[in-house]
C-alpha cells in the first residue's frame, strides 16, 4: 500500500466558530466546501478539515511534528492560545496540547 495524501478530520459542532479557530491556529484561511466543513492543507500532501457531527464534536485527536517546539508554542501564546506546558515523551522528544471550542485536543510534537 502506497498513501500518497492524508486527509484528517476532527467533528466540531459550529463550522464558523472552529473556522476562526483553526484559521487563528494556523494562521491561514480555509478553504470552505460547504457549509458544513473547513478545510486547510497543512503540509503538501497532508490536510485537516473540520466537519460539523454534533454527536461525535469535541471527541478527536490530532498531532501535528513541528520542527522547533518551542518557537511553535512561543507563536501560539503571542497569538492568545492557552498551551499546556510541553510535556516528555521518553525517547522520542516533547508535546504540548491545545483543545479548540468543541474540546478536541490538538497535539503538538517536537522530535529529537
Amino acid at each position: 500500500m502506497t498513501i500518497t495524501y492524508l486527509f484528517a478530520g476532527l467533528a466540531i459542532r459550529d463550522r464558523d466558530a472552529s473556522a476562526a479557530w483553526y484559521s487563528r491556529l494556523f494562521d491561514t484561511e480555509p478553504m470552505l466546501p460547504n457549509d458544513d466543513e473547513a478545510m486547510w492543507q497543512l503540509v503538501g500532501t497532508g490536510s485537516l478539515y473540520v466537519v460539523v457531527d454534533h454527536e461525535r464534536a469535541g471527541a478527536g485527536t490530532v498531532t501535528l511534528i513541528v520542527d522547533d517546539l518551542d518557537a511553535t508554542l512561543e507563536e501560539l501564546r503571542a497569538r492568545g492560545f492557552d498551551l499546556v506546558e510541553p510535556i516528555v515523551i521518553p525517547g522520542a522528544g516533547r508535546k504540548s496540547l491545545v483543545s479548540d471550542p468543541d474540546g478536541n485536543q490538538v497535539w503538538f510534537v517536537g522530535l529529537n
